[in-house]
């Protein structure tokens, strides 16, 4: 080969800009970070940055509602469960603790709804609202305590048993001198309980064993006007003890029955008025409710003894609830203890020597609001207890009358406070469960999907293998041999939650592990570690990490799903549990479901939506884009 020299002129070369100073190009935006860069794309995401706040403040409410709140939540109190969400004060007509409650039955007596034996008739009275009773009564076919007149239905029992029915009163003493009558008002109303009028006699049983007849059997329904002193004389006896007995005649192929309005005997002058009348009825509801009371067998019956048309009266109204529960108590008796107790903390002032005059209430902290009696040991002369009058929140230790916003459940809960304790179980179980799952999940995937081959198909087989066992009988057996815990769930849960992130990963490395910078980078000698997670990995996270955030919710979800398959958790306040107990209420107090449905709602949407603004933010491709 032949060298050759060139050689260049010194004039042929000209300097260029020799007055300016040459510089790289001013950057036109500022330098930043990829955190910052990550955080700038989140929040461009609008529907993000709200589902992140969303899930800020129910997470704050998991930490602060169940530590600031005064409100018990571990013993069951009967006294003040189910009272409704209140928020406003009583009568605003929203909100404010009240329960509209439509057709209940009406006490006429004292004038409030027939409701259960709980709270008094004065307490009831202070609570209701607002009343509205029906200006006509119903008719019913069941004795109830505060219906009225009716027809007593004496029927016979199954055709197949062909045998008569009687009912019979208790033994009276009659005389031919007394003039006593017995009077009997029927009724021929036909196709009661798709029976039919049977045929039926009435007769005087004597303790002798004699009879005197009433009535015959008949078919005759027409009321019944019986002089039984003139019947004593026309047979010859001057006093008979005997009882009234109906008997209605079996039939082969149907029911049979009677109604009986009323029946009464007198007499022109008795000395056994008392006799007469517990024998005699004007009420027939009356009638059957004291039958059924009475062991002795008052109009004691060998058949079926029912009421038909009873007279009852129905209402609407609306109660406080509240009022009812934490308002002005009845007379309650306290200890000379407790007198001394509420004295030496100086919440009251009290004189035995003087009596209930010397009270003075000097701190709201004092259950009671004044005394109207109090009681002395005969033998001591010393103070035994005092009987005294005031607002039962404060007798249950409430300085004030208490508000839940969102009301109580069965064990008397507050509902807002038990919601947010049980969420905050559940979530504390998902983070983990999902912090797990997502960091072995990730190993798992990386290494299949990264070294692929033979590695990639035994991990691929052991995971399709232990995918096919149900998720539920994992969690089943998990739960029958370690209990119902917080870690056995835990466990169970991981045992397969982290396939579905290892499945995704092993996925995108396939995806971008022949790409060209992946490549150059091995090529320039860079380990295996140092391409999975400083050139793979990181352009994977996207979507990795959007998934993964819903296995939070997703966590939640079955926790919730086993409480109703009652193997919840047991031992701790849960979400799932709690939901799991108020179901069977919904009909009759939704909001013990809607509440929790909702939080579980905004939470699983919330995490969606927070998701793909994460995804957003750590996809490599968007690095940099405005």
């Amino acid at each position: 080969m032949m060298d050759r020299e060139i050689r260049f002129n010194p004039d042929s070369f000209k300097l260029v800009q020799s007055n300016t100073r040459i510089m790289d190009k001013k950057l036109e935006t500022k330098p930043t970070t990829f955190a910052k860069d990550a955080f700038r794309r989140f929040c461009k995401n609008k529907s993000s940055i709200v589902a992140a706040i969303i899930l800020a403040i129910l997470i704050l409410l998991t930490i602060f509602v169940p530590v600031l709140s005064p409100y018990n939540i571990t013993d069951v109190n009967v006294t003040e469960r189910m009272l409704a969400p209140k928020l406003f004060e009583s009568g605003t007509g929203f909100w404010d603790g009240t329960r509209k409650m439509t057709r209940v039955v009406y006490d006429p007596i004292n004038e409030v709804p027939a409701v259960s034996d709980r709270y008094s008739v004065s307490a009831l009275k202070n609570a209701l609202v607002k009343i509205k009773v029906d200006e006509e009564p119903s008719l019913i076919d069941s004795a109830n305590q505060f219906g009225t007149g009716g027809f007593v239905v004496l029927a016979t029992d199954a055709a197949v048993d062909a045998k008569d029915i009687y009912m019979t009163s208790k033994p009276v003493s009659f005389n031919s001198q007394g003039g006593y009558r017995l009077k009997i008002v029927l009724d021929s109303e036909d196709e009661v309980q798709g029976s039919r009028l049977g045929e039926y006699r009435v007769f005087l049983k004597g303790s002798d064993g004699s009879e005197i007849i009433v009535r015959d059997f008949s078919t005759d329904y027409s009321d019944i006007d019986f002089d039984i002193s003139k019947a004593l004389a026309d047979a010859g006896k001057t006093a008979l003890n005997a009882q009234v007995v109906f008997d209605i005649k079996s039939s082969a192929d149907a029911f049979r029955y009677i109604l009986i309005n009323s029946v009464a005997l007198t007499a022109e002058s008795a000395k056994n008025l008392e006799q007469l009348e517990s024998v005699s009825f004007a009420d027939a509801t009356k009638m059957v409710l004291l039958a059924d009371k009475d062991a002795a067998g008052y109009w004691a019956c060998s058949g079926r003894k029912g009421i038909h048309n009873s007279l009852i009266y129905y209402c609407d109204y609306t109660i406080d609830t509240y009022e009812l529960v934490y308002g002005n108590a009845d007379t309650v008796t306290y200890s000379a203890t407790e007198l001394k107790r509420w004295v030496d903390a100086g919440w009251c002032q009290y004189d035995e020597k003087v009596g209930p005059e010397s009270f003075v209430r000097l701190t709201d902290d004092c259950p009671i609001d004044e005394v109207v009696e109090q009681s002395v040991n005969s033998r001591t002369k010393k103070l035994n207890s005092i009987t005294g009058r005031g607002y039962n929140y404060r007798k249950m230790g409430y300085k004030s009358m208490p508000k839940f916003i969102l009301g109580t459940d069965a064990s008397g809960f507050d509902l807002f406070k038990r919601s947010f304790a049980g969420l905050r179980t559940s979530l504390i179980l998902g983070v983990c469960t999902a912090a797990f799952c997502f960091l072995f999940g990730l190993v798992w995937g990386a290494v299949s999907g990264y070294f692929g081959g033979n590695v990639d198909l035994f991990m691929e087989r052991f995971c399709d293998i232990l995918s096919g066992v149900p998720w539920i009988v994992i969690m089943t057996l998990a739960i029958l041999h370690l209990g119902n815990n917080f870690l056995t769930f835990f466990l169970a849960l991981c045992m397969t939650g982290w396939m579905g992130t290892a499945h995704r990963t092993r996925t995108q490395f396939y995806r971008f592990k022949g790409r060209e910078y992946v490549l150059a980078s091995r090529t320039l000698g860079s380990s295996d570690i140092r391409l999975i997670f400083k050139h793979i990995l990181p352009n994977s996270m996207g979507t990795i990490i959007t998934a993964s955030v819903l296995m939070i919710p997703s966590t939640i979800y079955s926790e919730a799903t086993l409480a109703y398959l009652n193997l919840g958790l047991q031992g701790v306040q849960s979400f799932g549990v709690m939901m799991s107990n108020n179901q069977q209420y919904l009909g009759l107090y939704p909001y013990l479901v809607i509440f929790p449905a909702v939080v579980m709602a905004l939470m699983m949407v919330s995490f969606n939506l927070f998701g793909n603004g994460l995804r957003d933010a750590f996809n490599p491709s968007l690095k940099g884009s405005e």
